[in-house]
């Protein structure tokens, strides 16, 4: 049995595989400052929940539109990196303008431009990723783990600054990782695009298959479930005493658990269909998000809860990003990645913060989390009834 470290060496003789698992372990660190702690440092701001939420929802809001934008000049151009490069320079050079911004109208302007030009980054580079990797797709989660190790080490690294120094200093922590994006996304060589039977096909021809259609939807619900928790964990841990070591810890546990299933995700693959993987990430998040509904007292509960990531995030993303390579072939790959991150963690995004902002005062967390795993029950029904029926679609 080939071991996990064998597999990494095997990988990195055929593709520059340390730059490309660089750049996932620079951006997801940059999450990892971001995710569990903005909305502590806004709140220590001054703001609101109701305007934390507005403003969460503003920058998952230009996911509707930044990548599609960027994934049509990228396949337009074949230019993946260069793409990429200029949205990492400038996602760093604008979100330095919160070092200066004050009041909500500063902040929601650099909100947008900032997260205009984040927003690109990952789906191309998702693009150039699965472009190296050619007819060995099934490797992607060998390089993407390393993002999660990045989140890890942030999340870690950060949480136990801001117990030593003041949360002010957040945001000159991202910036610095937001600058090593670039960096790195300079190091990084362009690669070619190999043709698949899918590129023949017009893009508004795949678009319209009820598969395709209900894919998106699936996936929309998904990160709309994600909103709450995205926005509102650690403010929600806060208020039930527990310390910012143990959020970030608990952050970071959720990850642990989908490194280790990123490891084993190839041999998973050549086991067990999309579709499978898929339904049951869907119905591991219904149990995830119920229990942080009615359980947040119990860290017990907690920790299983954040153990639930591996599937919630972890297995649902790969089974995505293998379904996007299908559905839409080395032509439209770049505007497939566009699209998917668009509708899920754009659209989605959007709606969950924009729900979890508006109920979570006047209806409570309890409610808030609820209503996102009805979310993902809805998901399963129609990724039951719609996803994954295609034979070819089955096994990766």
């Amino acid at each position: 049995m080939t071991s996990p470290i064998k597999q990494h060496e095997s990988v990195c003789m055929t593709l520059p595989y340390w730059r490309l698992s660089a750049f996932y372990f620079c951006y997801f660190a940059t999450l990892g400052g971001f995710l569990p702690y903005w909305s502590l440092y806004l709140k220590n701001t001054g703001f609101s929940a109701l305007e934390i939420g507005e403003l969460s929802a503003l920058m998952v809001a230009t996911k509707i539109i930044a990548p599609n934008l960027w994934g049509w000049i990228a396949d337009h151009t074949g230019k993946s990196l260069r793409v990429i490069r200029i949205a990492s320079f400038f996602g760093a050079l604008f979100f330095s303008g919160f070092l200066f911004a004050e009041g909500y109208l500063h902040y929601a302007v650099i909100t947008v431009c900032f997260s205009f030009f984040w927003n690109a980054a990952l789906p191309q580079f998702e693009a150039a990723t699965l472009f190296h990797l050619k007819q060995e797709s099934h490797r992607y989660s060998q390089i993407r783990l390393w993002g999660s190790v990045g989140f890890i080490a942030s999340v870690l690294g950060i949480g136990s600054l801001l117990e030593l120094f003041d949360i002010a200093y957040l945001p000159w922590l991202i910036i610095v990782l937001l600058s090593l994006i670039w960096l790195v996304a300079m190091i990084t060589p362009e690669a070619r695009a190999s043709h698949s039977q899918q590129d023949g096909l017009g893009l508004w021809h795949i678009l319209m298959k009820p598969e395709v259609l209900a894919f998106f939807v699936v996936y929309m619900l998904l990160q709309l479930a994600h909103g709450p928790y995205y926005v509102f964990y650690s403010i929600y841990l806060n208020q039930y005493a527990y310390s910012a070591t143990m959020i970030g810890l608990l952050w970071a546990l959720g990850v642990c658990a989908e490194i280790i299933l990123f490891i084993f995700m190839k041999r998973l693959l050549s086991k067990i269909s999309l579709r499978t993987i898929l339904l049951f990430s869907i119905f591991l998040s219904i149990v995830r998000w119920w229990m942080i509904a009615h359980f947040p007292e119990s860290l017990m509960l907690m920790v299983a809860a954040q153990l639930l990531h591996a599937a919630t995030f972890g297995s649902s993303h790969v089974a995505a990003i293998h379904l996007v390579h299908h559905y839409f072939g080395s032509r439209h790959q770049g505007k497939g990645q566009a699209l998917y991150s668009s509708m899920s963690f754009g659209l989605g995004g959007m709606l969950g913060s924009l729900y979890s902002g508006y109920l979570w005062d006047s209806f409570g967390a309890t409610f808030v989390y609820s209503m996102a795993a009805a979310s993902c029950c809805l998901a399963f029904l129609i990724a039951f009834f719609w996803v994954g029926r295609e034979k070819q679609t089955l096994m990766r």
